[in-house]
């Protein structure tokens, strides 16, 4: 076979796999940063997998939460800097092989010119008329990609303080790490279980608001917070188990319509999420379907709950299968988020990948001045 016809078919594959390697390039980047949908996004999840991975390695010998924290705080920028260097290090590769199947440039002069031209360097240039739309091609899309990451980022750090600061507040009330018992425990003893109302409100909308961001950016679920013993995931299931609690042993509450609402938008935004990432999940639970958590669980949550002052208008029995069917809506879609995000491991928040024991809250202690 001639030597010109060998050439000639390396270009063609050069010219195939570049423009194969640009539109799958292109699609990543619309997909990530500009398409507003909760799109699945392969690149995100293996650098997400092989980071967690490299992350969880160096944290493993020091068996501690709080130093696993630390080291795993390093994952979302990790995710963020490596996609970015992906996406610019393909369209390298794939303006480099384009150049090299439409001109008569070597590949390795292909690929100096390409990345001259992607990083709008300029010490590479050609008088080639054929491949101008090629160099002009690479030079806009260099800064664009890097411009599109930037303003990526002031969207991101916005819903990500919206995210915070409700489990800031809900610090006081919940515990740290947050616990749904401990949540209604603490109203119990201070006779405002009729404000439960306003808080079951502002999750309801806190939900929705974290399954459209967090769907539409998959990476938020890998930012922490800024306390070792916070955690969007363990906050959100805490004020879920909650409103169950709530439910299930006082229907009649006046809190009780707002935490109806409060558990609909809660296991709706946690099934958009499982949709994007992968999670599998029953779409459709039966009442009566086993869910982790056990009976004995439960009886000594009520238990507590009697302690701090709460009045149940249901038996324990009855008011268990009204809590277990709400809660097959949510419980495998929450421990699941949980584990691959390593939260903090509270009190009914399922196993992690490493060896974790359950933190129970911590109660501060009721000082009062002594009176005369």
């Amino acid at each position: 076979m001639p030597a010109g016809s060998d050439d000639g078919r390396v270009r063609w594959l050069s010219g195939l796999v570049g423009g194969a390697l640009l539109v799958l390039t292109v699609g990543s980047i619309l997909r990530n940063l500009v398409v507003p949908r909760g799109l699945e996004s392969v690149l995100v999840r293996v650098l997400w997998r092989g980071f967690r991975w490299l992350l969880d390695l160096i944290a493993r010998p020091f068996r501690s939460y709080l130093v696993r924290d630390k080291v795993l705080a390093w994952l979302a920028p990790l995710v963020l800097i490596a996609t970015l260097l992906w996406w610019l290090f393909t369209l390298f590769l794939a303006y480099g092989l384009l150049l090299h199947a439409f001109s008569t440039l070597s590949l390795s002069s292909a690929l100096r010119e390409a990345g001259s031209s992607l990083f709008t360097l300029g010490f590479a240039s050609t008088a080639r008329g054929q491949l101008t739309a090629i160099d002009f091609l690479a030079a806009v899309t260099g800064p664009l990609v890097v411009a599109l990451q930037i303003a990526y980022l002031p969207t991101l750090y916005a819903a990500y303080n919206r995210r915070e600061t409700e489990v800031t507040l809900l610090l006081s009330r919940a515990g740290e790490p947050a616990w749904g018992p401990e949540l209604l425990a603490r109203q119990a003893l201070v006779g405002t279980l009729d404000e439960m109302r306003g808080l079951y409100e502002n999750w309801e909308r806190l939900a929705a608001s974290i399954g459209e961001s967090h769907t539409n950016y998959p990476i938020l679920l890998a930012f922490r917070s800024p306390r070792p013993y916070r955690s969007w995931i363990i906050s959100l299931l805490a004020v879920l188990d909650a409103a169950a609690l709530h439910l299930s042993l006082t229907p009649g509450s006046p809190a009780a319509g707002a935490g109806r609402l409060m558990l609909r938008s809660g296991f709706t935004a946690l099934r958009d999420i499982a949709r994007v990432t992968g999670i599998k999940f029953n779409p459709d639970p039966q009442p009566e379907d086993p869910i982790q958590l056990t009976f004995a669980e439960y009886a000594d949550a009520v238990a507590r709950l009697t302690s701090a002052g709460f009045v149940a208008e249901r038996t324990i029995d009855h008011a268990w299968a009204h809590f277990r069917g709400w809660r097959v809506n949510y419980e495998h879609v929450a421990y699941e988020i949980a584990r691959r995000i390593d939260a903090v491991p509270a009190m009914w928040s399922g196993p992690r990948d490493w060896p974790a024991e359950q933190m129970p809250p911590i109660r501060p202690v009721d000082r009062r001045p002594h009176v005369q």
